[in-house]
């Protein structure tokens, strides 16, 4: 029986289109490392009928939701609950896919705390089963350490006062009561008019983080180092990434690695048409390498 979490975690894969030309008629073993609700997966494994799948993902409602989406593709789909930074293939893959975004379904569900629109607790882990929450984190770190966290990994440049707002609200109240209340504290920061902006003020404090509570440019840098010696001769290793600090990792590791060979000279981005049906597709940016031959 489906998880009925997982049931509505529907995944529309951003890129998909450029994907799907760059993954072209491939055989053998695919390692999806974030598999999500399995959106990628399921066009490659339709369009590519030699490929078989390995799909990672921490988050259970994910892997349950992938398995009902990938079932018609039966014994070539092995789903792994583990962070990809953990995993070690059994064979040599010709291609590695990941995708850096947060779900829609991990945003728009309250109860995991990643977004600032939707009341929840202060979560954010991609795995709930483990690791510190962004309360906790919160509670842990000084002014000081939080001020540097924000700027460091949200680009915000209002940090400092972001930081020494969020330690006045818990001196005085304790805790927050959820997203929502953090939220609140952060917008404060800004003048009324910045407030009524196409960007919610609260944005880059949320992204920071989460970042930080699932150490994600950490395990993207392990990623990076380890996914090339995943590969065949001639394997496809291809990113997905939404904000810059993801970005410049990428294109640096594919630019210096010797192992690799740039595929994609710019990152791919968004058309005009998909971004309009799917906004969360503005940001996003594919970037693909080549195992080198030898």
């Amino acid at each position: 029986m489906a998880d009925p979490e997982g049931a509505a975690f529907v995944h529309l894969p951003v890129l998909a289109q450029p994907l799907l030309e760059t993954f072209a008629e491939l055989e053998g073993l695919l390692i999806d490392c974030t598999l999500g609700g399995g959106g990628h997966s399921a066009l490659l494994l339709q369009a590519n009928p030699g490929l078989h799948l390995v799909g990672l993902d921490q988050d259970p409602s994910a892997r349950a939701a992938a398995a009902e989406r990938l079932a018609p593709f039966a014994d070539r789909v092995t789903i792994v609950a583990t962070n990809f930074a953990d995993y070690i293939p059994a064979e040599p893959a010709v291609a590695v896919l990941a995708d850096l975004g947060v779900s829609s379904p991990q945003l728009d569900v309250a109860a995991r705390g990643f977004s600032f629109r939707l009341a929840g607790p202060l979560d954010m882990r991609m795995n709930p089963e483990a690791g510190e929450t962004a309360g906790e984190l919160i509670d842990r770190l000084d002014e000081t350490e939080l001020a540097d966290l924000i700027y460091a990994y949200g680009e915000e440049r209002l940090s400092r006062r972001i930081a020494r707002k969020i330690k006045e609200h818990l001196a005085e109240e304790g805790s927050f009561s959820g997203t929502a209340a953090l939220a609140y504290v952060i917008a404060g920061c800004y003048p009324p008019k910045a407030r009524r902006g196409r960007i919610h003020p609260a944005t880059r404090t949320f992204q920071a983080l989460r970042i930080a509570v699932n150490d994600e440019l950490g395990v993207l840098d392990r990623l990076l180092t380890a996914a090339p010696d995943w590969l065949v001769p001639g394997g496809l290793f291809g990113v997905i990434s939404f904000h810059s600090l993801e970005d410049r990792r990428v294109k640096t590791a594919f630019l210096s690695d010797g192992r690799l060979e740039r595929v994609t000279r710019k990152a791919i981005q968004a058309t005009e048409e998909e971004a309009e049906a799917n906004p969360r597709s503005r940001s996003a940016r594919l970037r693909v390498a080549r195992r080198r031959l030898s």
